[in-house]
């Protein structure tokens, strides 16, 4: 028999009951039971009363994520009720897409859960900076979530709080269902009473306490595939007042731009009757996932970058946000069709089918998306800067308390090298991908695992090739030997960014981040990626990354240590002094880089001068460069 977990009770100190207190976590935690012990190691966030780190096991060296709870939040006998529950309902599971429960234990001061690491954050963060997904993408994601729910429905379990942010993401981005927090098991035709969930997925028989079941899981999966869809939720609203008005007249639009068999799917989910509703396993069974093309896998590329898809003419465009945050690419269809068409049938069979296909519809057009959000990133940092509220405590635990670790950038310059008296630039990410922005506008990219390449044209015009089969035109040739001399030379004199990667399935579909502008002065080299990330290394060594699209910035100091705040937090909160002055440094370079964007908008023959402008190291005589003309970060974990 399954032992019960128990909370032990803690005294009552109403000077420690709040709900923003922050866990003493010590460095070594101790699971006695297990006689195991874990090593704290790097924020990972937090959420109602609990913050998550990331333990190493002592013994095995396995890394988990460590939900920790302090005893002082659960004082009252509901709370240590609702913790016992959501407990003994996850630890049960056993499903590919369902996060794992490890184990239970506590000590004096905290609860501790021990869980299954997503590395990947949620679909959360994906939404943030995608806003709306390809159909192929909502296919892929969806099915796995439907997966996990016809698993916990077989169960008798409703999770009650299906949400992005609840949908974790492993490093093979793998949906796993977390948060049991609000889950209930349910006896034959029992109806639940309690009003429970998030206001923009919460099904109208919750609103109205008419009594609900399985179905309100499948309306909030309803509602995860319109967001996925058209980056914005159905009922979304100013106010909560205004959402829950709409859900209960089932007020919803779903754009044109949606192909049939997901509108029907969406309009079936969010059926306001929930008799009418299908069940998890005919959702699971519907058209929409056999209607076109769902991947066997997606590239860690997806969660900022649009992947490319064969058969489809797949355009930064697509992923363009207006400044008021609406997808502007729900409101119009892509390639003029009512979202993306199904590919033929042999053409999902498996990925070498989808690999010839990608080459033989290889030129797709490039374009970019504005200025890449840069207005969006100044107007940011402006406000931060409007009133600035130095401060902050070094402290490890206030750091914490401060840090929003899930908005840390997908993407960052690991490495570079300035031969642009001659050549142009070259980079690597930190995947390890190499990349090259020619002195006459055009681009090369080579993918982390060497074998996928993509050169992009003056004219912004799209080719992919393989690197192993001989497909390289005549013409490109010499540009991927320069590629490959960059990418020796930094292999070679720059330190090392991160471990060897290994090519894995869905690579094939992998569409990176291009350097978009870049400069160096006195004090720093400027970087800014199509994705919107602009990224300052100073020459100090201290970086900066920020992000318009998750409203952060990470910095990396002089001991590798990355620190990722929201300027959010940051205006309400403080910032640090020794960081306040290198934001008000980065304003003027997003300026300078605003304003390079828009000459080069009006006037396309300058962009060689804005992707070169600053000083530049040239080539000695031994076709070395100096030291001042290339630099490198330790990629930071």
């Amino acid at each position: 028999m399954i032992r019960q977990p128990t909370i032990a009770k803690q005294p009552a100190n109403p000077s420690q009951r709040t709900e923003k207190a922050s866990p003493e976590v010590a460095a070594l935690i101790s699971d006695k039971e297990r006689r195991t012990y874990y090593e704290k190691g790097r924020f990972l966030g937090k959420g109602g009363f609990a913050h998550c780190y990331e333990l190493t096991n002592r013994t095995t060296r396995e890394v988990v994520a460590g939900k920790v709870v302090p005893k002082t939040m659960l004082v009252k006998q509901y709370q240590r009720d609702k913790m016992t529950q959501e407990v003994q309902i996850h630890r049960e599971l056993s499903h590919k897409n369902i996060v794992k429960l490890i184990h239970f234990f506590e000590d004096s001061l905290n609860v501790y859960i021990t869980l299954e690491l997503c590395s990947r954050r949620s679909l959360m963060e994906l939404h943030k900076r995608r806003k709306a997904l390809t159909e192929p993408e909502a296919r892929y994601f969806t099915h796995q979530v439907v997966e996990g729910v016809l698993y916990l429905h077989d169960l008798k379990i409703i999770h009650r709080d299906l949400k992005l942010g609840n949908l974790f993401l492993n490093d093979d981005l793998v949906v796993k269902i977390g948060d049991f927090g609000l889950a209930t098991t349910v006896d034959g035709d029992e109806r639940k009473t309690t009003l429970c969930g998030t206001p923009n997925y919460i099904a109208p028989e919750v609103l109205n306490k008419m009594g609900h079941s399985f179905e309100v899981d499948i309306w909030a999966v309803g509602c995860i595939l319109y967001v996925l869809l058209f980056g914005q939720p159905p009922f979304g609203s100013k106010t909560i007042e205004e959402v829950y008005s709409r859900i209960r007249h089932n007020s919803y639009t779903i754009p044109s731009v949606a192909s049939q068999p997901a509108a029907a799917l969406i309009r079936k989910m969010l059926d306001p009757e929930p008799t009418r509703r299908p069940t998890a396993r005919q959702v699971h069974r519907d058209i929409f996932f056999r209607s076109g093309f769902m991947p066997t896998r997606l590239p860690v590329s997806c969660l900022t970058m649009v992947p490319k898809f064969a058969g489809h003419e797949t355009s930064m465009m697509e992923e363009n946000v207006a400044p008021n945050g609406v997808d502007t690419r729900a409101q119009r269809p892509l390639n003029g069709r009512a979202g993306l068409a199904p590919l033929p049938q042999h053409m999902m069979s498996n990925n070498v089918e989808l690999k010839r296909a990608q080459q033989q519809a290889a030129e797709a057009t490039f374009r970019e998306p504005g200025d890449a959000y840069l207005s969006q990133l100044f107007h940011q940092v402006a406000a931060l800067l409007e009133k600035p509220i130095p401060g902050l405590e070094e402290e490890e635990a206030a750091l914490d308390s401060y840090q929003s670790p899930e908005c840390l950038p997908i993407f960052w310059i690991s490495k570079w090298a300035d031969y642009s008296d001659k050549f142009g630039i070259g980079y690597q990410l930190c995947d390890d991908s190499f990349g090259i922005v020619f002195n006459d506008h055009s681009r090369i990219l080579l993918d982390t695992a060497g074998e996928e390449l993509t050169y992009i044209e003056q004219s912004n015009k799209e080719h992919y090739f393989s690197m192993h089969n001989g497909a390289i035109p005549q013409r490109f040739e010499k540009k991927v030997t320069i590629l490959k001399e960059f990418q020796i030379y930094m292999n070679e004199n720059l330190a090392k960014a991160g471990e060897g990667s290994v090519r894995r399935v869905g690579d094939e579909l992998a569409r990176l981040p291009i350097l978009r502008a870049w400069f160096k002065n006195r004090s720093a080299i400027v970087f800014h990626l199509s994705n919107g990330t602009v990224q300052i290394n100073f020459f100090d060594h201290v970086k900066m990354i920020m992000c318009p699209l998750m409203q952060a910035v990470t910095f990396i100091d002089q001991n590798k240590r990355m620190l990722t705040y929201k300027f959010e937090n940051l205006k309400r909160k403080g910032c640090p002094e020794k960081f306040l002055h290198r934001l008000k440094y980065a304003k003027d370079m997003i300026e300078r880089l605003m304003s390079e964007a828009s000459a080069v908008s009006h006037n396309p023959s300058r962009m060689a001068r804005s992707a070169s402008a600053g000083s530049r190291g040239p080539l000695n005589s031994g076709g070395q460069l100096p030291k001042s003309a290339s630099g490198s970060n330790i990629h930071p974990r």
